[in-house]
């Protein structure tokens, strides 16, 4: 795993976009702080950029770096088993089009052991977003990744490449003090 993290950590620090596994499904990632990086995953997904991605840190001390994370949202990634994405208002540091058009950024603490540690090396938030062209289907598996994004990214991640039960996170939204779910 140290050589896929290696790699991956080079190319991330070039700018460059990566294909790895996440906690969920198959992910196109980059630095999130890089805009020019941040518009070739969209230039791939040919997805217009007022729809946001979602950004995973290693942490909750990352996580409280970027955005305001109540105490109930805390104690929330604490105790909770499935992976879970939250949207913030105000984050901090983000590329200008890694942020939502309504000032929003939905962030994931990752659980998958690999993505933890390349963030970690990294020491700064990475974009992930599933391995699909915009309106396609989440490819559930490697195999399932389309020829034209397995061609547009500059790095794959050949781990967990025949893993097949990848299912979207929990999504929520944190408005004022107040966690509301958009799905289960």
């Amino acid at each position: 795993m140290s050589n896929f993290i290696k790699e991956a950590f080079q190319h991330l620090r070039e700018g460059k976009t990566i294909l790895y596994p996440t906690d969920t499904v198959w992910g196109i990632g980059c630095d999130a702080f890089n805009f020019e990086a941040v518009s070739k995953v969209y230039q791939l997904k040919k997805r217009h950029e007022s729809k946001s991605l979602i950004v995973l840190v290693s942490s909750i001390s990352m996580l409280k770096k970027h955005v305001t994370v109540p105490q109930s949202v805390i104690e929330l990634l604490k105790k909770s088993k499935k992976p879970t994405t939250i949207i913030y208002e105000n984050p901090k540091g983000f590329a200008k089009n890694a942020i939502a058009s309504d000032g929003t950024i939905a962030i994931r603490v990752v659980q998958d052991a690999f993505c933890r540690k390349l963030i970690k090396r990294f020491q700064k938030p990475i974009i992930s977003t599933s391995a699909n062209v915009s309106g396609a289907a989440t490819p559930k598996s490697f195999q399932e990744i389309s020829q034209p994004i397995l061609e547009g990214v500059d790095y794959i991640v050949n781990l967990h490449q025949n893993r097949t039960d990848a299912k979207p996170s929990t999504i929520l939204k944190v408005v004022g003090r107040e966690v509301q779910i958009l799905r289960a």
